[in-house]
């Protein structure tokens, strides 16, 4: 392995960049002059803007301008390859050219399989040059979109596909390469795209570049200062600001909202951006994901006053920063119309948070539902803190052996989300909030403490005063007055386990009647009363109330009414 003082070394960035470099740039550097890697698979964020520490302040570019500009800028040839340009010489054409193959036939087909054999025997040339005591040459190649160069395929790649990513893995595998100067860059969104080979070579180094965060969101700012004078005329001051309450965003997506805001000669204001990052993050995520709204507050729900004092506390906890005894999830399990997206709404309108709805994130090609996932995560990651909701979360997280059924598209999807849920570096950062009426269909392990700490169950109306009294509370929302005094000659009338969706609905068509027949309220209720038919057969009410009595995680969640008898209401009718 080189030391610090090695050829690969002075192929480096310069000691005043490398000082500016973010993390998992500085991690790059440190492998390969180590001797560690020289290969190197970037994914995630590797088609956005970034911040070049280059010509004073810096400059932005994309990725390629990164590696050419930044990490290469000594190199003395850099080739770049892509399905649609072929290969590409950057940097070093006449070295290029000195190639015995190259100066007698310089034309090289764009078709995978040609243009890797042929980057191939370059490198090889050069490296024997080396051995051979002639001037070594420091050698970089750029693979753009190398999940179409070498892509993963269901049932097995084709001999061609896997022969051109065998080739490429030797790139950093073989010895006569790796002992010379060389360094590769496979460039993919999603490592479940690309493959196998590649993916899973030990001497190659994965490396995930993130999205921006607050602090290159604030830089970037103001580099951008003097572009868009007009769109940043509120943030000259103070580019931290709107820079924390974009985060999670992409810089191409950033700029692109100043450009349109520049346009139209508007200031980008601070009361605009929480509508802004909505539409920023939904947009850059493809519709993976839906930011909940959550101008509520936990005085918002009827009852449930236990279970409103845990969340408070976790919310006092957070806000304090005090977070080893922060949940790492929730699991909100009950009869279907309890009101469980309600009760999300209201936490994270407490806690003052985002919340994250992941949206229907399979996809029928090979390998998208994964790279969806991986997406999804790393939004997660730069949001800084977040609710999670997965709704009908006994459908949606998979299971752990799926069978041949979706080619274990379901145990994939399982394995992802387990090891994301259990991570604990997300303690006090990511809360998932699973909600299903069927918990009994999750797996076992995804509701194990670690990954769902508390589990809260939520349950109907389990007497007639309770179920008068939220009929009542909906009634008031619309203006429609029903005095207490009439539960009296109301009681023998009232649902038993009556669910919030069913009172809501009652409450709308006591509004609807009153102001269409103009006749008293109490009097419209009373029929409506008498028409009732509940959404929900019995049976099936009784036994999803049994399975969240069962999956309480504190008893004292449990209404006594539900402790005794499974679905028994201590009072009211069926």
């Amino acid at each position: 392995m080189p030391d610090s003082t090695g050829p690969k070394a002075a192929a480096g960035p310069a000691p005043a960049v490398a000082a500016e470099l973010p993390g998992w740039a500085r991690e790059l550097v440190s492998l390969y002059e180590s001797g560690a890697a020289s290969q190197f698979i970037l994914h995630g964020n590797v088609n956005d803007r970034m911040l070049l520490p280059v010509g004073g302040q810096g400059e932005i570019g994309g990725l390629g301008d990164f590696l050419l500009r930044v990490l290469m800028p000594r190199f003395d040839v850099i080739l770049s390859y892509d399905l649609g340009n072929g290969i590409k010489v950057e940097k070093g054409a006449e070295v290029f050219a000195q190639c015995p193959r190259f100066r007698d036939n310089p034309e090289i087909s764009k078709a995978p399989r040609a243009a890797v054999e042929a980057l191939t025997h370059f490198f090889r040339y050069s490296a024997n040059l080396a051995k051979l005591g002639r001037k070594r040459t420091q050698v970089g190649c750029i693979v753009r979109s190398a999940q179409l160069v070498a892509p993963a395929m269901e049932g097995g790649a084709s001999n061609d596909v896997s022969a051109m990513a065998l080739l490429i893995r030797e790139w950093g595998a073989d010895a006569l390469l790796v002992d010379h100067s060389l360094a590769t860059f496979l460039v993919t969104e999603s490592l479940t795209d690309l493959h196998q080979l590649l993916v899973n070579n030990p001497r190659a180094a994965r490396i995930k570049v993130p999205l921006p965060s607050p602090e290159e969101l604030a830089r970037a700012f103001g580099l951008l200062a003097g572009h868009y004078p007009a769109a940043l005329a509120g943030c000259a001051g103070n580019p931290s600001g709107p820079a924390q309450q974009l985060s999670g965003a992409t810089l191409g997506s950033v700029e692109s909202l100043l450009r349109t805001k520049e346009y139209q000669k508007q200031a980008l204001r601070p009361e605009d951006l929480v509508a802004l990052k909505k539409t920023l993050l939904e947009n850059d995520c493809n519709g993976l994901i839906e930011f909940i709204d959550s101008r509520r507050s936990l005085d918002a729900l009827y009852g449930q006053d236990k279970i409103k004092a845990w969340l408070r506390q976790d919310v006092q906890l957070w806000s304090r920063n005090d977070l080893d005894a922060m949940p790492m999830g929730y699991l909100l399990c009950g009869p279907v119309g309890t009101g469980k997206t309600f009760m999300v709404e209201c936490l994270a309108g407490e806690a003052g948070v985002p919340v994250v709805k992941l949206k229907n994130f399979r996809d029928k090609w090979v390998g998208s539902t994964e790279g969806n996932l991986e997406k999804i995560f790393q939004l997660l990651h730069a949001l800084g803190r977040c609710y999670v909701f997965v709704d009908e979360a006994d459908q949606a997280l998979g299971k752990r052996d799926s069978g041949n059924s979706d080619s274990n598209l379901s145990g994939r999807i399982y394995g992802m989300i387990a090891e994301e849920m259990s991570n604990s570096r997300n303690r006090g950062r990511i809360v998932w909030i699973l909600a299903s009426s069927r918990p009994d269909l999750i797996e076992v392990d995804l509701k194990r403490p670690g990954r769902v700490d508390v589990k809260i169950p939520i349950f109907p109306t389990a007497t007639a005063r309770e179920g008068f009294a939220l009929i009542r509370a909906l009634c008031a929302k619309r203006k429609v007055v029903i005095d207490e005094s009439a539960f009296a000659a109301l009681e023998p009338l009232v649902p038993g386990l009556l669910t919030p969706g069913a009172a809501e609905a009652l409450a709308v068509k006591v509004y609807r009647q009153t102001v269409t027949s103009g006749r008293p309220a109490l009097e419209v209720l009373k029929d409506c009363l008498d028409d009732y038919q509940s959404p929900i057969p019995r049976e099936i009410m009784d036994f999803q109330i049994g399975l969240a009595v069962r999956e309480a995680s504190d008893l004292e969640f449990v209404p006594e009414a539900f402790r005794a008898g499974v679905g028994r209401a201590a009072s009211g009718g069926a």
